[in-house]
């Protein structure tokens, strides 16, 4: 071992057991690979501008020059500058930046004050000894019943954290100490990194297809802060008497929930998401997604239903944003829980800090003080809504196409959204690294053949094989649930409304004030991306690019099939079982009728993912026997899907 990988392991055993207290001193920590501990690719470049989706190449080194229609390029118009400053913002930020959410995972979720601790973490990476891993393997701390399952003392849980060879700390989990707490975060690189079984490697923008957030979340102390993401059709199901009463917003009083009942439901929901799934709507319905890949250039519009349509970057920068503004802090979304959740603000603010892991942030009812009251005694940034650093756009508290959040994540120092512009222009430059494994060009070319006899182009056509259209559940026959989870921010839905790219954080008094051009965009296909008025929802066509990083398919992540094609079927024969699911066998299940029928039929024996709306179900194509083509044809098509790796040349 080297005195630097010494040095790192034995800083952060000492960060775990506390002793930084001693030196009275605050730290920061976020692993970002080096180009060498990178999974080779060959990036997508561009120079030039973004103006509101619209990408505009020039090597001029000022941006107040003109579009053909006399628009100046300029940050009072919304154009955002693309080049080396930018992408390395955006690269700093998938890897490093956590927007503060340490806060609200730590010392009010509690994620490492249950029997996950920060001192095992550190334990389990140690016993590495640097080699590396895509499942750090952790000891529980304590005994615990989730769900009726009894997980004990000392019992190693499969974490899916990926650990990169050489290093000593997780990857997309920085860690901060200040005021005497040590405090976990999660970045944008938890979810849409991992690292090769191989090489040990990073595959920037592959998603962690084996990250067990559901577990996680579920070991945490104060899980129910998190209840908008679990099957919780009413917290008033959780009442236990009115001792534990506050007064509302209209003065009335009324009873939070029983923190206990409470957290005992939400605790047996996470626990069911299989790995590599997570809940990213918060409509009070647990219906976990597969996590995305970031391989986004050209993917738009963004999010499986493809509500992220609008503003810099087509729709991306939006995206980005969505992680931070809303998923990694419920207390931003306080002031639409009335519209949202039928939930009062007091109400819903009393729910979440009541069970707070931290004490100094725990709401007491009897104290009689309002719960907005006490959070603004607490609350770091209080200057803004919820605990992360955001910022309220013009339209706030209504929600927007350009902040489907209402909020936007904005560390201090930085410019308005740059941040978000910044990783959004970055992970356009995201191409997947070669498949390990050998695929004849021959091959490729029959396959690319039967992809088009097929009538795949009809959908998935052009350089990023796309048609960058959201498709009706009527019509494409997916699970339906998930379709339909943004279907209340019709409610609240205002202006396109953001502050001038240029405008610092904090923002000053008059900030410059931007409407963001929405008109270009197809209402019909808003329309299902929100499941608005009578509109049953839709999902988004995604690109092709990719698809041998990532397995499973659908959205649900619910077409799953292992190596072994006969006994490895379905989520329950792959996932469930801690076993990954092999590309091309999936892949073939997503094509052949006969497979697909076992695989559905697999994961209908499951009570679990029948609770989570995980089926198997539509997208009902099919290239096999049935519909006139060959097993030879139904390889070829395979191994061309498999080896898209970059987007196609026109």
């Amino acid at each position: 071992m080297t005195f630097k990988k010494w040095f790192m392991a034995v800083l952060l055993v000492l960060l775990c057991i506390g002793m930084f207290s001693f030196f009275a001193v605050d730290f920061r920590y976020g692993y970002k690979p080096k180009n060498e501990k990178v999974m080779p690719y060959v990036p997508n470049k561009f120079s030039g501008f973004d103006l509101w989706g619209k990408q505009i190449a020039s090597e001029k080194s000022t941006n107040l020059i003109k579009t053909e229609d006399k628009t100046e390029l300029s940050p009072k118009n919304g154009a955002v500058t693309i080049n080396h400053h930018l992408l390395k913002i955006g690269r700093d930020t998938f890897y490093e930046e956590t927007f503060g959410n340490e806060v609200f995972l730590t010392d009010i979720m509690g994620i490492i004050d249950g029997p996950f601790t920060i001192g095992n973490i550190a334990k389990a990476i140690m016993a590495l000894k640097g080699e590396g891993t895509t499942n750090l393997r952790v000891e529980l701390a304590d005994d615990i019943t989730i769900g009726g399952k009894r997980y004990k003392k000392g019992e190693k849980i499969d974490t899916g954290i990926d650990v990169v060879k050489g290093t000593y700390v997780p990857l997309g989990m920085p860690v901060t100490f200040s005021k005497g707490k040590i405090r976990v975060g999660i970045s944008c690189a938890a979810c849409h990194a991992t690292v090769d079984q191989n090489t040990k490697q990073v595959i920037e923008g592959a998603p962690n297809n084996d990250l067990n957030l559901g577990l996680l979340l579920a070991l945490a102390t104060n899980s129910s802060a998190y209840f908008t993401h679990g099957n919780i059709a009413s917290i008033k199901d959780y009442l236990k008497g009115t001792d534990r009463s506050v007064t509302t917003t209209k003065g009335t009083k009324e009873a939070l929930p029983d923190p206990e009942s409470l957290e005992k439901a939400v605790d047996e929901t996470f626990q069911k998401w299989p790995r590599g799934h997570f809940d990213s709507s918060i409509d009070l319905i647990s219906n976990p997604t597969d996590i995305p890949d970031s391989f986004t250039l050209g993917d738009h519009p963004y999010g499986w239903s493809g509500f992220a349509a609008a503003g810099s970057f087509r729709g991306l920068s939006a995206f980005s944003n969505n992680v931070h503004a809303q998923n990694a802090d419920t207390l931003s979304q306080s002031e639409i829980s009335k519209d949202l959740f039928g939930i009062d603000k007091e109400v819903y603010l009393g729910t979440i800090l009541q069970n707070a892991a931290n004490p100094n942030f725990r709401y007491n009812p009897k104290s009689g003080v309002k719960p907005s009251k006490f959070f603004q005694t607490v609350d770091p940034t209080p200057d803004v809504p919820g605990i992360n650093q955001l910022v309220a756009p013009p339209q706030f508290p209504k929600v927007s196409l350009t902040a489907p959040d209402g909020l936007i994540v904005s560390s201090p120092g930085y410019k308005f959204n740059e941040q978000n512009n910044g990783v959004a222009a970055w992970q356009n430059t995201l191409q997947p690294p070669k498949p390990n494994m050998k695929i004849e060009r021959a091959a490729i070319e029959q396959g690319k053949k039967v992809f088009a006899k097929a009538n795949c182009i009809t959908c998935h056509a052009g350089s990023t094989l796309t048609n960058n259209q959201v498709i009706s559940v009527k019509e494409i026959g997916t699970e339906p649930s998930r379709a339909k989870a943004l279907k209340k921010y019709g409610k609240v839905m205002g202006e396109s409304l953001l502050y001038s790219p240029e405008t610092p954080v904090p923002l000053p008094k008059k900030p410059t004030v931007l409407k963001v051009p929405t008109e270009h965009l197809n209402r019909d296909q808003l329309k299902l991306a929100f499941a608005l008025g009578d509109s049953p929802g839709g999902y988004k066509v995604p690109s092709l690019i990719g698809l041998y990083w990532t397995a499973p398919y659908l959205h649900d992540g619910s077409v799953a099939v292992g190596n072994d094609i006969d006994q490895e079927i379905g989520v329950t024969g792959t996932i469930l079982k801690g076993i990954t699911p092999d590309p091309a066998n999936s892949l073939r299940a997503l094509v052949d009728k006969s497979l697909r029928d076992k695989v559905i039929k697999a994961n209908l024996t499951s009570q679990q993912l029948q609770d989570l709306h995980i089926k198997g179900i539509g997208h009902e194509y099919w290239v096999d026997e049935s519909t006139g083509f060959t097993k030879s044809e139904q390889d070829a098509l395979i191994k061309y899907l498999l080896s898209l790796t970059a987007i196609q040349k026109k």
